[in-house]
């Protein structure tokens, strides 16, 4: 069965519940009593996840600042991404004052991030600190500039996964979703759970969104924005150029 894409009504800026604000987006929502069976996209109606979009659309920005901008972004979007999601610890603490009732994020089950290399770095960077329980498992591929497919040149996936583990990957853009759909069908290969993916990505376009829902039923991404076409090249337009070479210079 292909998954649907569904737009988090609380996360557009306009449109009425059920249906897509974004006019290129043209996927037509199901009820919402069938979002296990979707691919759920959700874009941050928050004011910082716009400014710092802006930030990286500007070709003034400078690496440093284009670099800085996808970070923050990053920490924005992984924390509205582990919202209900992390698993907890129920205990109590002595304060100075008393004892507390507390909840912790359970060591025992760390989420697995996946930065795809090398942009996907960028969104981790502000976020080392916001996972108290996480490991780290590069993946890197390479697209040809003419066929637009990539290849991949370094994976340090572990051998198996369970579908119980949390995984997390990140990308800065989805553009036609060549290299994230490989990417996510390698962890599904290796026993992860597509409804226990999500992915984090500074801006998208309706192909992507499109190949990821028909293909894994249950995914999330969480982004900063969609955009409304990708070019020839395999570009996002405006998106933000090439964000491999713009946050590091090369």
């Amino acid at each position: 069965m292909n998954a649907s894409l569904f737009f988090r009504a609380s996360a557009l800026r306009r449109g009425a519940p059920g249906r897509i604000a974004h006019r290129h987006a043209r996927t037509v929502c199901q009820s919402s009593s069938l979002k296990t069976q979707q691919t759920l996209v959700f874009v941050p109606p928050h004011p910082l996840v716009s400014h710092w979009v802006a930030v990286a659309r500007n070709a003034a920005s400078p690496p440093p600042m284009f670099r800085a901008a996808l970070a923050e972004l990053g920490r924005l979007l992984i924390y509205e991404a582990t919202r209900d999601w992390l698993p907890t610890l129920e205990g109590s603490v002595a304060t100075p004052c008393g004892t507390a009732e507390v909840t912790f994020i359970d060591p025992g089950q760390p989420v697995k991030v996946v930065p795809i290399l090398r942009a996907g770095l960028t969104l981790l960077e502000s976020a080392a600190t916001l996972l108290p329980s996480s490991q780290t498992f590069h993946v890197g591929y390479r697209r040809d500039e003419e066929t637009l497919v990539a290849t991949p040149y370094l994976n340090k996936l572990p051998a198996s996964f369970t579908p119980e583990d949390r995984i997390l990957v990140t990308d800065p853009m989805l553009a036609t979703g060549g290299t994230m759909r490989q990417v996510i069908q390698d962890l599904v290969d290796r026993g992860a759970a597509p409804g226990m993916i999500r992915i984090v990505s500074a801006v998208c376009a309706p192909p992507a969104l499109k190949l990821l829902a028909d293909k894994f039923v249950g995914l999330k991404i969480y982004t900063g924005i969609i955009d409304a076409e990708v070019n020839e090249q395999g570009f996002i337009i405006p998106g933000l150029g090439d964000a491999g070479d713009r946050a590091f210079g090369t």
